[in-house]
């Protein structure tokens, strides 16, 4: 008899290990981006250019739903996935086709997107995105946890490759715009 439970002890630690290896098949992992990784411009951000002696060229103007923006002598450009300096290098090289003799353009991110946070933290919502925050940062602008809250980790939602991926974060994982968190009920 103790042969045989043995073999069913085995057998049942082989199976548990077989599933556990499965348990994240098939599911992309969110990109965990590092703090200083270079910001990408997408819809809903707005950005700040500086045409350097071109006063009247120097403006705000925001990122619309299909990734361009719209500036006087330059057009209709597409932004989105760029970073400042190659949307500097696109802008300068388009304002150098015959508009302006060597124009030196900076570009900036006047507003990010916003990131959104529900469930148990003081005050659910949308708040502005501050570069480099984590997930810890954002429910401190929420207000922190409620009582109850699950203060170890929080459920992420996330645009990755054309997709909207979940997965469970820790609470030092950095956000980017457009995120949402959320913060769930701790089990007694």
């Amino acid at each position: 008899m103790g042969l045989i439970m043995r073999f069913v002890q085995i057998l049942l630690l082989a199976a548990l290990v077989a599933l556990g290896g499965c348990a994240n098949v098939g599911k992309p992992a969110l990109d965990p981006t590092p703090a200083n990784a270079p910001y990408r411009l997408d819809t809903g951000d707005v950005i700040r250019v500086s045409v350097y002696n071109d006063e009247q060229l120097t403006n705000t103007y925001g990122i619309d739903d299909s990734g361009h923006t719209s500036i006087p002598l330059v057009g209709r450009i597409y932004l989105r996935g760029k970073t400042t300096n190659q949307a500097s290098a696109l802008i300068t090289a388009r304002l150098a086709e015959g508009y302006l003799r060597d124009p030196n353009v900076a570009v900036e991110v006047a507003t990010y997107r916003p990131f959104f946070i529900e469930g148990e933290v003081a005050s659910s919502g949308q708040f502005a995105y501050v570069y480099g925050m984590t997930v810890r940062d954002a429910i401190a602008v929420a207000g922190g946890f409620t009582d109850v809250a699950q203060r170890t980790s929080v459920t992420l939602y996330r645009k990755y490759d054309g997709k909207v991926v979940e997965q469970r974060v820790a609470l030092d994982f950095v956000l980017m715009p457009s995120d949402t968190i959320v913060v769930h009920e701790r089990w007694l």
